[in-house]
């Protein structure tokens, strides 16, 4: 059954999609984008019962983005991303939570979790240096995830390196407002972060290893819903692949639109040229498998959890393996579209163009990278134990 917030999602696509051009201009989503998104209730889905949330199957997530993306990029790639962030803040403490939620459980968190700072240890917690990149919808954020190494007493990164999550609110950090100027996802307002000596309390901390594990973090916060076992390689991806699939969706969906009456400048009606027809067909399917398999693996991943079996390396491998190759494949099939809707595609007034240049810039995020991933799998299904940077981001 679909899920009633993907159900207000479709019932509001017409007003999304209204103000998809407001959000490309100001360069982060309009105001009557948030207000939909929070009216649809998208932010909630991976958000924990007690502070309002759904607690939700992670397939209705995606789906809820896929919706959202396949009528404004940016607000489908800002759903995909600080979507997740309910999910990791349940298995935080709850006085944190508590601070997050407690008066508005409509409170967006934005991120990045990239390790671009240093957190030095002091009494009662950390301070935090660094500066971060492509911090997505941040404006519409009140507090804000980021990555950071250990530091030792000098403020210098521990060796091994050993990441933590660290939360701060929004008095705590700046926003580098003319630090997004990009070529594509321009609504995202992905903007630079800079923190210079915050204090941090150890409570609004969590190691990364335990997130990455999903059961440790979700045994320890005291959550039995199952999405809160799920590893975190698993939930985070999927949310941004969720929005380049709906792009691309979005895409396809305009070039039908735009093609239906089209004649081309030899006078040729798309509706009688069978090699754009075809391109049609192999490019549809394509997205469609891309939606059914990005859908199937996180699937595969809760019933395993749900029926209280170990997740393991290879059954992650399998799954961002397939993933990574689904962004990949929608984007594939948005360029052989694009390639055959002619000159007047490329005009700005066209919605195609949008859609073309949201998906490649979708597919520019470090989590769709095939290289050591695709070899990582490679050898786990071969049986080999891949080791060090093999296992990362999986």
């Amino acid at each position: 059954m679909t899920h009633e917030v993907v159900s207000r999602v479709e019932e509001l696509s017409g007003q999304l999609a209204a103000t998809a051009d407001e959000t490309e201009r100001l360069g982060k989503l309009a105001d009557e984008s948030v207000k939909l998104i929070r009216q649809a209730g998208v932010m909630r889905l991976l958000q924990p019962t007690d502070f309002g949330g759904y607690a939700a199957h992670p397939r209705d997530f995606a789906e809820a983005v896929m919706a959202v993306a396949k009528h404004c990029g940016s607000t489908g790639w800002v759903c995909g991303v600080g979507g997740v962030h309910p999910w990791e803040m349940a298995l935080m403490d709850r006085r944190l939570q508590n601070e997050v939620w407690g008066e508005n459980p409509d409170t967006w968190i934005a991120s990045p979790y990239a390790a671009q700072g240093v957190a030095t240890p002091v009494d009662g917690g950390f301070t935090l240096r660094g500066r971060w990149q492509f911090s997505s919808g941040t404006d519409h954020c009140d507090w804000i995830f980021l990555g950071a190494l250990t530091g030792d007493a000098e403020g210098n990164p521990i060796l091994p390196p050993k990441v933590m999550h660290v939360v701060l609110p929004r008095r705590d950090y700046t926003i580098v407002d003319d630090s997004w100027d990009v070529i594509g996802l321009q609504g995202t307002g992905s903007k630079d972060i800079i923190v210079d000596g915050a204090f941090i309390p150890s409570y609004r901390t969590i190691e990364f290893d335990a997130v990455a594990e999903g059961e440790i973090a979700a045994e320890r916060a005291g959550r039995t819903d199952t999405v809160y076992k799920l590893p975190f390689w698993a939930m985070f991806p999927l949310g941004i692949t969720a929005a380049v699939v709906g792009i691309a969706e979005g895409a396809l969906a305009a070039h039908l639109d735009y093609q239906r009456d089209r004649v081309t400048a030899m006078g040729t009606r798309i509706k009688d040229d069978p090699y754009v027809l075809s391109a049609i067909s192999e490019a549809a399917a394509d997205i469609a498998a891309s939606r059914t398999q990005l859908l199937d693996g996180v699937s595969r991943l809760y019933d395993k959890a749900e029926a209280g079996e170990e997740i393991t390396f290879a059954d992650r491998s399998l799954v961002r393996r397939n993933q990574v190759r689904c962004a990949w494949r929608a984007v594939s099939a948005v360029d052989e579209i694009f390639a055959r809707s002619g000159g007047n595609a490329v005009r700005r007034q066209n919605v195609m163009q949008r859609f073309w240049r949201d998906a490649h810039v979708g597919l520019q995020h470090a989590i769709h990278t095939p290289g050591s991933l695709y070899h990582s799998t490679a050898l786990t299904i071969m049986g080999v134990e891949p080791e060090g940077p093999l296992r990362a981001m999986i």
